[in-house]
């Protein structure tokens, strides 16, 4: 499973970026698809989870800024961030969970977000 991440960039505050994670087998396999981030010194979090009735869950820092979406047909999963500023710098991971057996944990390479104040 290879899930591929793109979108990152550099952006003023204020700002905003839409990332994309590409999956290579179809993301109904997994119960969730989520985004995290890792910002510098900080150990990495969770950002936004969706589910495949598409349920969706953010952290407090990002609700009402960014929306996690999916197209099924492309198996791509993807974080629409508004409103950006400096305290999202950081590396976004996408990754793939699977709880039911045989159970999975895929992550993606990573995608760095550089917001300038």
């Amino acid at each position: 499973v290879q899930l591929q991440a793109s979108g990152g960039g550099l952006v003023q505050a204020g700002g905003s970026l839409r990332l994309a994670c590409a999956a290579s087998v179809n993301i109904f396999s997994f119960n969730t698809m989520n985004w995290y981030r890792q910002a510098p010194g900080k150990q990495r979090e969770l950002v936004a989870s969706i589910t495949t009735g598409a349920a969706t869950n953010y952290a407090d820092s990002v609700k009402g800024r960014f929306t996690i979406s999916r197209d099924n047909a492309k198996n791509t999963v993807y974080l629409q961030m508004n409103r950006l500023n400096p305290e999202d710098t950081a590396v976004y991971y996408c990754n793939a969970n699977r709880v039911v057996p045989p159970r999975a944990d895929y992550w993606g390479q990573g995608t760095l977000v550089t917001v300038s104040s």
